[in-house]
This record gives C-alpha cells, structure tokens and sequence, in this order.
C-alpha cells in the first residue's frame, strides 16, 4: 500500500503507556458493541462484563500523536485514519451532508471509553457514545499470526471497518439498529448485529474504492489482504478454530464468504448506496445516503 508520505490525521489520541483506571459511564449501544467484539474474538462476554463496575469514568489526559517518524505503524494508522477523513467528507459532501471527524485512541493492555473499559483482548471497536475508534497496535500482531492475514492493507482494512461504525452512527443507523435489538430476541439482535458489521465491511470498501481512485494507493496483492483479513475474521472461521463448532444463530459479523462478498461489493461499485445490508429485515432503512 502506497501511505509514506501522505496526509497526517490530526485525530490520533495516543494514550500508550498510561496508566487506565476502570470506570463505566452509559450503557446501552456502547456496552453491547463491546460484548460483540468480545464474541467477535472467541471471549466470553462475562470475562468483559465483569470488568464494568458502576461509576463515573476517571479523567483521562489525552496526548497527540508526535509525528516525528520514529513510530512507523503509529504513522501508518494517522495517514490511512486521514485518508478515510479525505474519503468520507467528498462522500457526505455529495450528499449535502457534513462529516464529522472521529477520533482514533492508541492505548497498550487496556482503555477506558464513553462505552466502558475494555482490555486489548477485546480487539479494536468504535464507541458511538464518543465517536472514536479504539486500537491497540499490538492487535496488528495477532491479525498477521492468529489470523494468518498479514500485510498493511490488511491492517487499513480494519480501521476502514471502525470507521465505517462512525459513518453508520452520522447516518443514524447505530439509533435505529440499537431501537429494533430492544424489542428483537436473541437471534434476530444477532441477525441485525450481523447485518451491521457487512454494512461496516461495504463502507471498507467504499472507502479502498475511492482512496484507490483518487490517490492510487493499492499495490500488487494488497486487495487480496484485505480480502484475506474479511475471511480470517468472518464468525464461522473463528467459532471453528475456538469452539470447533459453528453456530449460524449466534453469529454477530457474518461469514467469511459474507465479509468477503460485502467488502467487494463497496471496492467494485464506489457506491455507499449499494451498502444496504437491511433489506428484506425487520429493520429497513429506505437508503445509506438516502434522507
């Protein structure tokens, strides 16, 4: 992938090698999008839970990110964290609409949110309650040994998927997704959950279309890391090397072959409005971008 000496987000919030109090503020939306990443990567929710006592959060002393070139995967993460900044606000523009920037949290071992504390176990997540994206870099580590998807788009990829929560949540969809869990049971909340993080894999692409289109970043073999990572992170591939067993029903991000088919639909068409992953639900949403 083609990054070195692109665009620095001024969005980074580097909190590595501070000291993290646990502490619990909202609920909702922000403690289910935990609980899903933790079954997103084969943890037992309880393990989370029990990490969330009530209270206030402590204050938290944010520092910016120092762009002195010392920090490679640092940097990495602050020019694609721009270039999908430089992608989404053209997009929303066309749109007649403002997008509003989020913030990106490195943290070591664990951090506290607007949605909880959350250790590095549960892997990167997006807080909607704060609008940030949450991500240990350590995580790249397992992406390339647990996940046997190595490779810097595929690292790309994964941020392009949080922010894609953030887009969601401008658009409203969180709200909405959020409203029809509480009156859903188990199974649809995990359906509509599933429907949710393919929307998020699209939005990735939309994102990898248009960089590409505007500023030819892909190099030889990088859409086949991301295509690797959507398929080593789709819920059949991690319930069968965790539990040996796959259970369709208790699905929260799809399968592979849904990761993979949702991300490629984003990359081959550019189109946000081809993102529509609730149709035919209990939740229909009349567009991505319509009003």
């Amino acid at each position: 992938m083609r990054w070195i000496g692109g665009r620095e987000s001024d969005n980074v919030e580097d909190r590595r090698g501070m000291p993290v109090s646990r502490g619990v503020i909202g609920g909702g939306i922000g403690t289910i999008i935990l609980v899903v990443a933790a079954l997103y990567f084969g943890i037992d929710p309880r393990v989370i839970l029990q990490q969330m006592p009530n209270g206030g959060p402590p204050a938290v002393t944010t520092q910016q990110h120092q762009k002195d070139g010392a920090d490679p995967l640092a940097d990495f993460v602050s020019v694609v964290l721009a270039d999908t900044e430089d992608t989404w606000k053209d997009l929303f523009r066309r749109n007649g609409k403002t997008y509003q920037e989020p913030k990106l949290v490195l943290f070591s071992g664990a951090a506290q949110s607007a949605c909880g504390f959350a250790d590095a176990a549960v892997g990167p997540f997006y807080c909607p309650e704060d609008h940030k994206v949450y991500i240990d870099l350590r995580f790249y580590q397992d992406l390339k040994e647990r996940f046997k998807a190595p490779g810097d788009f595929a690292q790309a990829y994964v941020i392009a998927h949080e922010i894609g929560h953030h887009v969601q949540n401008l658009l409203g969809i969180t709200d909405q997704v959020q409203k029809a869990q509480r009156s859903a049971g188990k199974v649809e909340a995990n359906r509509l959950s599933v429907r949710t993080e393919l929307q998020a894999d699209c939005f990735a692409g939309i994102w990898a279309y248009h960089a590409n289109r505007s500023r030819s970043i892909l190099e030889e073999g990088d859409l086949e890391e991301a295509l690797r990572a959507a398929s080593a992170m789709g819920d059949d591939c991690i319930q069968r090397q965790s539990r040996g067993v796959v259970v369709p029903d208790s699905f929260t991000h799809g399968s592979s072959d849904q990761r993979v088919s949702w991300f490629k639909r984003g990359f081959e068409t550019g189109d946000p409005g081809q993102c529509n992953t609730f149709k035919q639900s209990s939740l229909s949403l009349s567009g991505t971008f319509g009003p």
